[in-house]
This record gives C-alpha cells, sequence and structure tokens, in this order.
C-alpha cells in the first residue's frame, strides 16, 4: 500500500518538523513528521517498482545508508552530517514498507528487497556506491553485493552476520535461536501487527530498551521509532522478511537462496559488531570475512548493543569515514 493511498489522517506528516519528537522538550505538542527537519533534503524517487523515500545531504562520491529494525532513515542522522562534511553525498533510505516509502503487498524476500537498494544507486544518478547497512539491512547489504557487484564500491555492515553464517546458528546455536525469540513470535498471523502498535507501541520501547547497551537511545528517538511503527500497514511490512528468514529455511527458495550466497564478495568489507548485542550475538557475526575477496575488517565494539550507530555515533563514524576514505578509488 502506498502512503498516498492512505486517509490523510492516517499519513506521516510531510512538513518540515524538527530533529525532535513530541513530548520532549520544547517541541511538546509539535506534529510529529517522518520527515524530521535537519540540513538533509528529503524526496522520493522509484526504483524497482515502487517509490522510495530518501534524506540526502551533500555532495562526492555516493554513500548509501539502510536502517535495520525497528528504525527508519533518521536511524543515521548522525552520519549524514558526518559524512557530508567530510565530502561524500549521503544517502538515508527507507526500506520498502516502512518510514515514507511504499507499502507494497509482496516483495519482501531478501533478493528482492537487495534489487530496491541497488535500484536506488541507479535511480541517484550513481554507478556505485559505499552501501552501508545494519541489521536487516545489513543483511540486504551482503545480498546486494553478491547480487549486484559492480555497483558496491566498498561494504560497511554493522549487527549482521553474512546471511550463511546467519542460517547456520538458527539451524544448530541454541544461543543464537533464542535470541531471535522475537522473530520467531513474528511467525503467527496478524496477532504480532497488533502487539507492536498496540500501547502506543510500547513493545517497540522495549525491544529498543533491552537490544542496547549502557549507553541508550534517547527518549527522541524511541519516541520517533514508536510513531514510525505505527503508521498504517507498517508494522506487517516491516516483519515480512523475518517471516521469510524462518519460513525459507527448509523450502527450496531458500536452500537456492543460501547457495548463491556463497559467492565471494569482491567489495572491500568493514564489519562491525556490538559486543553486547543481545540479538545478533557477537560469534554468529564472526568469521564473515570468509566469504570477502577483498580487504575486510572486523571491529567488536565493547560496551555497545545492537545500535553502534546511534549507541557510539563518534566511534562508528570514525570507522565509517576511514573505510570509505581508503576505498574512494
Amino acid at each position: 500500500m502506498s502512503l498516498d493511498q492512505q486517509p490523510p489522517s492516517a499519513r506521516p506528516s510531510a512538513g518540515s518538523g524538527h530533529d525532535s519528537a513530541p513530548g520532549s522538550g520544547a517541541d511538546a505538542g509539535a506534529a510529529w513528521s517522518i520527515r524530521q527537519g535537519g540540513p538533509w533534503t528529503h524526496r522520493d524517487l522509484a526504483a524497482n517498482g515502487a517509490r522510495f523515500h530518501i534524506a540526502e545531504l551533500g555532495s562526492g562520491p555516493l554513500v548509501l545508508l539502510v536502517h535495520g529494525w525497528p528504525e527508519y532513515w533518521w536511524a543515521w542522522r548522525h552520519q549524514l552530517t558526518a559524512l557530508a562534511e567530510a565530502g561524500y553525498r549521503a544517502v538515508a533510505l527507507d526500506l520498502r514498507g516502512i518510514g515514507g516509502s511504499d507499502r507494497t503487498p509482496r516483495g519482501y524476500d531478501p533478493g528482492n528487497l537487495a534489487l530496491d537498494i541497488t535500484g536506488v544507486i541507479r535511480s541517484l544518478g550513481e554507478q556505485r556506491a559505499h552501501l552501508v547497512g545494519h541489521a536487516s539491512g545489513g543483511t540486504l547489504a551482503w545480498v546486494a553485493a553478491v547480487m549486484r557487484p559492480s555497483v558496491i564500491q566498498s561494504l560497511t555492515v554493522v549487527s549482521a552476520a553474512h546471511p550463511r553464517d546467519l542460517r547456520r546458528a538458527l539451524l544448530t546455536d541454541r544461543r543464537q535461536f533464542a535470541a531471535f525469540e522475537h522473530v520467531l513470535g513474528f511467525q503467527r498471523p496478524w496477532i504480532p501487527e497488533r502487539r507492536l502498535v498496540a500501547d502506543d507501541a510500547a513493545l517497540v520501547g522495549r525491544y529498543l530498551e533491552q537490544w542496547t547497551g549502557p549507553n541508550v537511545l534517547d527518549e527522541t528517538a524511541v519516541h520517533a521509532y514508536r510513531q514510525a511503527i505505527q503508521i498504517p500497514s507498517t508494522a506487517h511490512c516491516s516483519i515480512e522478511p523475518y517471516r521469510w528468514l524462518l519460513r525459507s529455511l527448509a523450502r527450496p527458495d531458500g536452500i537456492q537462496f543460501a547457495r548463491r550466497m556463497k559467492k565471494p564478495i569482491t567489495a572491500p568489507t568493514l564489519h562491525v559488531q556490538g559486543a553486547s548485542d543481545p540479538v545478533l550475538l557477537s560469534h554468529t557475526a564472526l568469521g564473515g570475512g570468509e566469504y570477502v575477496a577483498a580487504p575486510y575488517r572486523w571491529r567488536l565494539l565493547p560496551g555497545v548493543g545492537h545500535f553502534p550507530h546511534e549507541e557510539a555515533p563518534e566511534e562508528f563514524t570514525a570507522e565509517l569515514l576511514d573505510w570509505v576514505g581508503r576505498h574512494k578509488a
């Protein structure tokens, strides 16, 4: 479902807003908007049969930032400004079914979602990009680098194991399987969607609190993600990739996907993992370099949970800037 098909009262505001949320400080009572204001520019573009919302800032080599769950483009607000100041064209994307992008009835398998990403790169008028992905967005970054290697100049994967390592862990590692308890809950029809939006998306707030390390997300960020999941159809669309993940483990399409992911990745790859991540365990993520036939760097951040780009933005951004700077050519 496109946002344009929703009644006006259900749509996120298109106003510029502020980089804050109602109920937080001086902006209490202001209308919340998916297009939070800031130095960036918001616009929509078409790719792979859908419409995608992006926020962009700066000029230079393209760095495309892809969020994970339950976030949206705003997760990269720290990196957007830092990358632009360093001479890059920084673009944060809302994935299909999330934020300001289209809610389509299908297309939530990893192959199609990865083609969304590479299609956005081409729609931006670029032949190549430095691709950065967090969590589910990191999984898609791995996939995009396999499916369209010529488009990916460098790869930065955050809190995401290589898909073959994740598949192996879900089939053989009880600890990782237990850490994906929320994903197991997503497999039921309709009930998960209702739970996610109930009580002003209180469950999403609890997930965000439980999944961080000592540097918890601030109230403004938590409020924003709770608001975003309540946009009609978002709860459903955003968990469809997780349904595919578990249901495909024994299906021919899942087995074929795993085989395809054996192909070596030719993009230089930075792999960042929080040592205190309770969702994607560090030993599951470790070993991604086995699939990279290019320079590979593993960075384990002590005391950081599932959201390194928000829990330790300065440390993470320094790593990112160093990596893309090394692989500009």
